[in-house]
């Protein structure tokens, strides 16, 4: 059994009341629910974490090795601030894909660019909370030798 990490950065928590003009009306548990029941049926299981501070994903990322073959994230406003997640994320060895909710190259320019994306497996930009089960297909997929 494939074991994926799933972390949320700061104001994921707040997914389905904040700006649902951009971000949905999905909550972070229902985003969740869902995207345990897919990993299932795909033959794998995820545990979800979710932080506002920087430090709790870094150590969640840290002690990744000993339980997951892989991580999917969607780290925020982190993406484009933390050298040190990016340096984190890179550190374990694990594959991981980025995902971003909005089409964050429609928005700010700030946005436009990622700490996290040069060590990615790949990147999901744009396709709302659908993005998290695209990318739980695509890490299963390269985890399992089925992707470039």
């Amino acid at each position: 059994m494939i074991n994926v990490l799933l972390l949320q950065g700061p104001n994921l928590n707040l997914l389905g009341r904040r700006e649902p003009h951009i971000y949905g009306t999905d909550t972070q548990q229902s985003i969740h629910d869902r995207l345990c029941r897919l990993a299932e049926d795909l033959g794998a299981r995820l545990t979800t974490f979710q932080s506002n501070h920087e430090g709790e994903l870094i150590d969640r990322i840290q002690s990744a090795p000993t339980e997951f073959q892989g991580i999917l994230i969607n780290a925020g406003a982190l993406t484009h601030t933390s050298l040190a997640l990016a340096d984190a994320l890179t550190s374990v060895a694990l594959p991981f894909v980025e995902i971003h909710i909005s089409n964050v190259y429609a928005r700010e320019s700030f946005r436009h660019h990622s700490h996290l994306s040069a060590g990615a497996a790949g990147i999901v930009v744009g396709f709302g909370t659908t993005g998290y089960d695209l990318a739980l297909q695509g890490l299963l997929g390269r985890i399992r030798g089925q992707g470039a």
